[in-house]
């Protein structure tokens, strides 16, 4: 049996995109916006139980597609193309320290909406339904949340995952350090 030299996602792994691994891109890429779509489905009137079934077939075509471009590119096609993806994606990901500046806004977007969907239950007794029941409000405030994530920086995933370790430890500075 003959060794691979270079791991899957090795960077030094040389591939040259040939129209295989071009299809089998297009492929790999359609299949995962494939079933971004099916929300939309709604917006045309079509019911809910169709959309259900159409939904089940549109999952399972679009993991058919992802086998076929894996089988079209070959094992060294796919790892270069998951490489190329997932490099893309990594160049979009939040800086690992923050101003404090940016850190403050980027809490204040992530409690806002926290305490809208908390408290948006008991608002409808107090505010009229529009505010309270408000699909555009719970939209903007999903919407807020997210940007907080990555306005918030590396450093704050690294605290909301301390979360879940039994044996994390919080550390906080020194007095001086807030002057």
């Amino acid at each position: 049996m003959k060794s691979n030299k270079h791991d899957e996602m090795s960077p030094g792994m040389k591939v040259k995109p040939g129209w295989r691994i071009k299809v089998g891109f297009t492929i790999f890429i359609a299949s995962i916006i494939w079933p971004v779509f099916m929300p939309v489905l709604l917006l045309f009137g079509v019911s809910t139980g169709s959309v259900v079934k159409l939904s089940g077939m549109l999952l399972l075509a679009a993991e058919v597609m992802l086998v076929t471009a894996a089988i079209l590119t070959g094992k060294e096609g796919f790892a270069y193309i998951k490489q190329r993806v997932f490099g893309w994606l990594k160049s979009y990901s939040p800086p690992q320290t923050v101003s404090a500046s940016r850190y403050k806004i980027g809490l204040v977007m992530l409690t806002v909406p926290l305490l809208f969907t908390f408290l948006a239950p008991y608002l409808g007794t107090f505010v009229s339904k529009p505010i309270a029941g408000n699909i555009f409000l719970a939209v903007a405030a999903d919407i807020s949340l997210l940007i907080s994530l990555f306005l918030l920086g590396g450093d704050f995933w690294e605290k909301l995952r301390a979360l879940y370790v039994h044996g994390a430890v919080a550390t906080l500075p020194d007095a001086d350090d807030y002057k």
